[in-house]
């Protein structure tokens, strides 16, 4: 199991969407800290400490939206695994998206997994909680 004062990056710019995943997370008692990107420069910015202030130490996982302004999640990917210190952290994309180009190119990025945003509140915090079990060693509910 990782440090609970390890952080999780959510990078995603819909407010309603960053509100879910919050709920998510305190409805499984998810006590890691959250920090919250609303595009992929401000979170390559946060995970390098580049005009912002830098996560330390750094994120035990990124939650990564696909569609977002300035710099979309794959070329975020291509950004974050083409740098030697940031290459090697864990992500799962969380998307709306369930197309089959997009699951393939994130996966060529090496991405933990891929999973497409429910529709419902509590179908989503399952999602969640699955998906996160391994990468942060939580335990079942």
């Amino acid at each position: 199991m990782i440090d609970e004062q390890a952080g999780i990056l959510l990078v995603e710019d819909d407010r309603v969407d960053v509100m879910t995943v919050q709920r998510a997370l305190k409805k499984h008692a998810i006590l890691n800290p959250l920090y919250v990107a609303r595009t992929g420069t401000e979170a390559l910015a946060m995970l390098r400490g580049e005009g912002a202030s830098k996560i330390d130490p750094p994120p035990a996982l990124i939650l990564l939206d696909l569609n977002l302004p300035q710099m979309s999640g794959i070329q975020f990917l291509d950004r974050l695994r083409a740098d030697p210190l940031l290459r090697d952290l864990p992500v799962i994309v969380v998307t709306s998206s369930n197309e089959s180009g997009d699951r393939a190119a994130a996966f060529r990025y090496e991405v933990d997994d891929y999973l497409v945003k429910p529709h419902s509140f509590d179908e989503f915090a399952t999602a969640i909680h699955t998906v996160l079990s391994d990468i942060l060693g939580l335990g079942d509910d």
